[in-house]
């Protein structure tokens, strides 16, 4: 008796059969509403907007992202000490112009005295 050839077997192995998941006695969800949610939330769906924060996001802000995404974690505490630094300098740079603008008393120019 010979084999049977590959397109034999998948004749024999192929279906018709539509499955129907719209049914919750054949197909109960593990998690009550999480079909519901998961189709609210997905990138997918037309009627969805995107978070302010992601509108007001512009190109050199997703390549500063993907910059900082690609950093090992020792490279990413550097940054971030540079960055605390640069804020700490600034600080100091603020702090010397509002003293010089003091001793100028340019910083008093815009009010008006009452009587």
């Amino acid at each position: 008796m010979a084999s049977p050839s590959a397109d034999d077997l998948e004749q024999t192995l192929l279906s018709f059969e539509k499955l129907d998941r719209s049914s919750p006695d054949l197909w109960p969800e593990k998690i009550p509403g999480v079909s519901e949610f998961v189709a609210s939330h997905s990138p997918l769906s037309e009627h969805c907007t995107p978070p302010k924060w992601l509108q007001d996001i512009d190109e050199d802000d997703i390549n500063m992202l993907q910059e900082f995404g690609s950093l090992t974690p020792a490279g990413l505490i550097d940054k971030v000490k540079q960055l605390q630094n640069l804020a700490y300098q600034l600080g100091l740079e603020e702090a010397r112009e509002m003293t010089r603008g003091k001793f100028l008393n340019i910083l008093n120019k815009g009010r008006v005295k009452k009587k």
